[in-house]
């Protein structure tokens, strides 16, 4: 079923720790502006 049925894909190769580190600052932008936003009144306490 997953085999060799599938033709191999030419990707380039993904760089893990670049891939991360944007994860990583994705989370603290969203953890700061939940943050602030609740502070202010402006976010729901339901999502």
């Amino acid at each position: 079923m997953f085999g060799a049925a599938c033709a191999p894909v030419n990707e380039p190769p993904v760089d893990l720790r670049t891939l991360h580190a944007k994860i990583g600052q994705l989370a603290q932008e969203n953890d700061f502006l939940s943050g602030v936003l609740g502070k202010a009144g402006l976010l729901s306490a339901t999502k």
